[in-house]
């Protein structure tokens, strides 16, 4: 597993991916320059190389993706691995494709796949600087794959891409709730009747993370509520300021970066993502999961996710008037109780179980088309 160690929606997948793997016998690499925040600890069938970032003088940037090549090449070698599997395409395509070309210099040949996971394609990727590496290194791939149907749609369309992409979606790792704790830690944050509105993001301008406050200031001007704003990144400081024009600072809390999201979503009432784009929506997966409504935008992959009327609602992007009005309906008592059962049932679909022989069968087709060729 080659992924990005942090917070992100690509790095907390495949790790989580990993992790699961393991569980089931499969021995996991995890290559990366920090250990992953969903590792954990010690844990069977799991090994960490960590890609050492050289600090030489010469270079203005580091070559990062140069070493982490070169260390994909040792653990390919000494390891004896199956199959490279990189999570998002800047830059582990482009690194695995290299290091695949230096191991079968050596007689070694070893399949990767590539999962494209979001603004590595609709963002990063449409850069005129970056498109050409990413179509050749997509289409060099021995196996490729899109967390949504909108984002492989979005691939084929704004690259020249000749490979089939297979769509697995993200999932969901089932966590043990602890009623008494989130009874508690409600008690701690919203008064008896308040709802708790929640939204959990990088702060990127992408998130629209100040239609957030938009939509709630009109929710509780009809119902008694919190927000809870869990994350951090470059829009903080915008949405800390309209907060204070708001007058809204008694009802807002920020809770910046938070390992373990699910405790946090556990206590909500309703989920907000008012995101220009998504290619997925991982975020209102995990708070549906744990029983929590989601109020979004129409955009990308979260229809996919998010099925309007059952277990929340959609809107047009920036539209904070349709998302506010949707919110204080879903917020009523006759309403709320269906919702939070709904959104947990379509949670369901995108359970690990049924995800994991999905990735299993690609790596196993892999290995049966490598050795055929080895054999021929």
């Amino acid at each position: 597993m080659v992924l990005y160690p942090t917070f992100g929606g690509s790095g907390v997948v495949g790790t989580e991916l990993g992790k699961a793997l393991a569980a089931k016998g499969h021995e996991v690499h995890f290559i990366t320059y920090s250990q992953p925040v969903r590792l954990g600890s010690f844990r069977e069938n799991i090994f960490y190389h960590e890609v050492a970032v050289s600090d030489y003088p010469l270079f203005d940037f580091q070559p990062y993706e140069t070493e982490l090549a070169s260390k994909m090449v040792d653990v390919v070698k000494y390891e004896k691995l199956d199959v490279l599997h990189v999570h998002y395409a800047i830059p582990h395509a482009s690194a695995a494709f290299m290091a695949t070309q230096i191991l079968k210099s050596q007689g070694i040949n070893i399949p990767f796949v590539t999962t494209l996971h979001g603004t590595d394609i609709t963002l990063v990727g449409r850069d005129p600087s970056f498109e050409p590496v990413i179509t050749f290194c997509i289409n060099q791939s021995d196996a490729v794959t899109a967390v949504s149907e909108s984002l492989k749609a979005s691939t084929y369309e704004h690259f020249q891409i000749t490979r089939e992409i297979h769509v697995v979606p993200n999932f969901i790792v089932p966590s043990e709730e602890n009623s008494e704790f989130s009874k508690h830690m409600r008690n701690k944050y919203a008064c008896e009747g308040e709802r708790i509105v929640c939204h959990v993001s990088n702060f990127r301008k992408v998130k629209r993370v100040e239609d957030v406050l938009l939509v709630f200031a009109q929710v509780n001007k009809e119902i008694p509520s919190k927000l809870i704003f869990v994350g951090d990144g470059p829009e903080r400081y915008h949405c800390e300021r309209l907060c204070r024009e708001l007058d809204l600072c008694d009802k807002v809390i920020f809770l910046g970066k938070v390992r373990d999201t699910a405790h946090v979503l556990e206590i909500a009432d309703v989920f907000l993502l008012p995101s220009e784009t998504e290619s997925f929506g991982l975020a209102a997966l995990e708070a549906m999961a744990v029983g929590v409504p989601v109020i979004s935008s129409n955009t990308g992959g979260i229809p996919e996710v998010n099925v309007h009327g059952f277990s929340g609602y959609l809107s047009n992007v920036g539209d904070v008037d349709d998302m506010a009005k949707n919110m204080i309906s879903l917020l009523q008592p006759d309403q709320l109780p269906t919702f939070k059962k709904n959104a947990k049932e379509r949670s369901r679909v995108f359970d690990l179980e049924k995800i994991l022989p999905m990735y299993e069968k690609i790596y196993t087709d892999l290995i049966k088309n490598q050795e055929s060729k080895i054999k021929n």
